[in-house]
């Protein structure tokens, strides 16, 4: 399989904090509805490097294949709280 590269849009879901797509138009119209709404969030230039050090052929081949590719940002782990030595 051989591509030209391609330039791709990066969205945002505004219905889930940590969800990302890749997407070959600027519109954003191949992407999935249940996490609408999708705001714009950045473009890769043709031959770019995708952020991440995601594969952009892998990308490349989902945005021709389904129309998009979704990722998620990995959240932090919440700081947990040493117990209290107040009551000691």
């Amino acid at each position: 399989m051989s591509f030209s590269a391609m330039r791709i849009y990066i969205f945002k879901s505004k219905a889930s904090e940590a969800l990302y797509a890749f997407a070959g138009d600027v519109e954003g119209t191949t992407l999935p509805a249940q996490f609408a709404p999708w705001r714009p969030d950045g473009t890769i230039e043709a031959g770019g490097s995708p952020p991440h050090n995601f594969s952009r052929f892998k990308i490349e081949s989902a945005i021709k294949l389904h129309g998009f590719q979704l990722w998620r940002v990995k959240q932090p782990p919440e700081l947990k709280r040493s117990p209290s030595t107040d009551n000691e």
